[in-house]
C-alpha cells in the first residue's frame, strides 16, 4: 500500500491540525540500527500536548496548583515509518471531547509530510484525585475543541 494512502485512511482529512511543533532527532533516541525507538514516539506525542496545553492557557504548573492531573487512558498508535537521527519532523494534534474524555488525535510527519505515527490519546482528567466531567479542560481547550 502507498504510503500516502495509508496515512489518509488513518489520519482522516477532516482533521485540521490546530497545534503543531517541530522536533528534531536526537542521538540518545536512536538504536544501534540508527532508528527511532518506538518509545519515543509516545515521548514525542506527550511533549506535543503539552505544549498545546500550555499555548491553550493552562500549563501543566497551573494544573498541578489546581490539583488537576490529566492523565493518559488509552492509546492507539500506529507506526509507518521510521525516524532516524538528526531528523527534523513535525507533531501535529487536533482534538475532540467525548463526555469526560478528550481525544488528542496526533500524527508525526518528516519534512517531506511522509507519515511517521498516527495516534489517538484518550485522556481524562482527575481532580485530588477524582475523576472528574473534564469541565475544566473544556473551559481552556473551547476554542480549539472539534
Amino acid at each position: 500500500m502507498h504510503d500516502s494512502l495509508f496515512f489518509c485512511i488513518f489520519a482522516p482529512v477532516e482533521d485540521k491540525a490546530i497545534f503543531e511543533l517541530r522536533m528534531k532527532v536526537r542521538d540518545y533516541e536512536v538504536d544501534c540500527e540508527g532508528i527511532v525507538n518506538n518509545a519515543c514516539y509516545l515521548n514525542y506525542l506527550e511533549h506535543t500536548r503539552h505544549e498545546f496545553c500550555e499555548q491553550a492557557g493552562l500549563s501543566f504548573r497551573t494544573m498541578r496548583q489546581r490539583n488537576m492531573a490529566p492523565v493518559v487512558r488509552h492509546i492507539d498508535i500506529t507506526y509507518m515509518s521510521s525516524l532516524g537521527l538528526g531528523t527534523e519532523f513535525i507533531s501535529r494534534l487536533s482534538i475532540q471531547r467525548k463526555g469526560a474524555r478528550f481525544i488528542f488525535h496526533q500524527w508525526i510527519v518528516d519534512i517531506d509530510e511522509r507519515p511517521i505515527v498516527n495516534a489517538n490519546v484518550s485522556i481524562v482528567n482527575l481532580i485530588d484525585g477524582k475523576l472528574t466531567r473534564g469541565d475544566e479542560l473544556a473551559e481552556a481547550f473551547a476554542q480549539y475543541l472539534s
